[in-house]
């Protein structure tokens, strides 16, 4: 399977469950602890228009990487970041990060994720002062860029008011 270059694009979404949100654990690199994310450009026709891109590449990564179906998105932020991907020339990307509502059991793709599990308030807080939590394998740490969001989208904030 070839590689295509990178296209410079992601997303990232963001689902809420009872107070505790959705972390990945990234089998493939840039490897760490993450929200399901991925690039844009495999997704939706090349055609539409630049948004519709955008979430149709939310909506399918969701689904591909937790099997969890996305029932309606929300942009809460975008922007570009310095980042390594394992695609050549993958040294930034133009992001797009949504808020999911979602519906379905989660079933962890065992080609993308060594794993998802809902993390909590504390294990958040833990993860953003950079320290590591205990995973059943070991311990694991947020994948860098994946800290600058949730740093800058006051990650802790939204925590308290995703349980109301």
């Amino acid at each position: 399977m070839t590689i295509a270059p990178c296209d410079h694009t992601s997303v990232g979404i963001i689902v809420f469950r009872v107070g505790e949100l959705l972390i990945i654990d990234r089998k493939r690199p840039p490897f760490g602890l993450a929200a399901p994310a991925g690039h844009v450009d495999k997704h939706g026709n090349i055609d539409d228009p630049e948004e519709a891109q955008f979430e149709r590449a939310a909506i399918e990564e969701l689904e591909e990487e937790t099997g969890l179906v996305a029932t309606s998105l929300t942009l809460i932020g975008e922007g570009r970041k310095d980042n390594p991907c394992r695609r050549s020339g993958g040294s930034w990307h133009y992001w797009r990060i949504y808020r999911a509502e979602t519906t379905g059991d989660l079933r962890p793709s065992t080609e993308e994720t060594r794993g998802c599990f809902w993390c909590s308030y504390e294990q958040m807080r833990l993860l953003l002062d950079g320290k590591t939590i205990q995973m059943s394998y070991g311990e694991a740490s947020l994948e860098p860029v994946w800290r600058e969001w949730f740093l800058r989208l006051n990650m802790l904030d939204k925590f308290i008011l995703s349980q109301y």
